[in-house]
C-alpha cells in the first residue's frame, strides 16, 4: 500500500455532504481527537475521548477539568468542521478564530486571562515555544496570518498535500494564539484536505518526536519535504486498517461473481 492507493480509496468514496463524510470518518474522528489532544496533553485517554464522542459525557471521570473540557471541545470543533464542509466554508480569519475558540474555550489558565488572552483572539503577548522561539511577534500576527491566507487562495496545479503541509508548517511557525495552536493547526489542515477531496490525516502521539522534528526543519531551514514525507507516512497509517477491512469484506455482488 502506498500514498496513492489511499488517495484512490478516499476518492472512491465519492463523499458529497457532511452525512456521508461523517459515515466515512466514524472511527477516524475519535482517533484524531485523541491523538491530536494527547500530543500536548498526556492526561487525555482514548477511553474518555470515545465516551464523550459516543455518549456526549463520561462516567466516573477522575481527571482534571481542563482535560475534560479539551476532549469535549474537540467534539464540538469536529461537529463544526462537518457543518463547514456542507457550507463550503472558506478558510479565513473568522473561521480560524472560531475553530481555535471551540477547541480552547474553558481551558485558558488564570495567568493567560490576567494577561488579557481570550479564546478566539490572536495572542496579546509573546510566548516562548519550541526551541526558545516565540513565533511571530504578537503585533505582527494579523499581517502574517493574512499573508498566509492569501497564499492559500493563490494556488493552482499544486499538490494538495504540499499546500496542506505548507499551511500547517507556516501556521505553527507564526503561532498566532496564546494556546491551542497545535490542535487548531492540525484540524484546519485536515479541513483543507477534505475540502479538496483528499483524506484527512491522524498525527499519532507516539510519532510526535518525528512530527516536531519535521516542523523544526521548516522553522530552522525552510525545508518542507520532511513534513510532506511524514504526513504521507501518517496518512497510510491512518487509513490502512480501513482499507484492509474493505478488501477483506467483499460485497454480495462480488461474492456471486466469484466462481472459485
Amino acid at each position: 500500500m502506498d500514498y496513492f492507493d489511499v488517495i484512490d480509496f478516499w476518492q472512491g468514496q465519492k463523499v458529497k455532504n457532511s452525512n456521508e463524510l461523517s459515515a466515512v470518518l466514524t472511527a477516524y474522528a475519535v482517533n484524531f481527537a485523541y491523538n491530536s489532544g494527547k500530543i500536548e496533553n498526556d492526561k487525555i485517554t482514548y477511553h474518555d475521548t470515545r465516551e464523550i464522542f459516543d455518549k456526549d459525557g463520561v462516567i466516573s471521570y477522575t481527571g482534571d477539568l481542563k482535560t475534560l473540557f479539551e476532549i469535549q471541545n474537540s467534539k464540538k470543533a469536529y461537529e463544526f468542521i462537518l457543518e463547514a464542509y456542507d457550507n463550503k466554508q472558506e478558510i479565513n480569519e473568522v473561521f480560524i478564530k472560531k475553530v481555535q475558540k471551540l477547541l480552547t474555550i474553558g481551558t485558558y489558565d488564570k495567568r493567560r486571562y490576567e494577561l488579557g488572552e481570550r479564546p478566539g483572539e490572536y495572542k496579546h503577548r509573546d510566548y516562548v515555544v519550541g526551541h526558545a522561539e516565540s513565533g511571530a511577534l504578537f503585533e505582527d500576527v494579523p499581517e502574517e496570518m493574512q499573508e498566509l491566507l492569501d497564499e492559500l487562495k493563490d494556488i493552482s496545479d499544486v499538490d494538495v498535500l504540499t499546500v496542506a503541509a505548507y499551511f500547517h508548517a507556516k501556521f505553527e511557525n507564526i503561532h498566532p494564539f496564546s494556546d491551542g495552536n497545535g490542535r487548531t493547526g492540525r484540524l484546519i489542515m485536515n479541513y483543507f484536505l477534505i475540502s479538496n477531496n483528499h483524506p484527512p490525516i491522524i498525527i499519532y502521539e507516539e510519532d510526535r518526536k518525528e512530527y516536531y522534528e519535521a516542523l523544526e526543519e521548516f522553522d530552522a531551514n525552510s525545508k518542507l519535504k520532511p513534513l510532506i514525507d511524514f504526513l504521507q507516512k501518517e496518512l497510510i497509517k491512518t487509513w490502512e486498517k480501513s482499507m484492509d477491512k474493505v478488501c477483506k469484506n467483499p460485497t454480495l455482488k462480488e461474492l456471486l461473481g466469484n466462481t472459485d
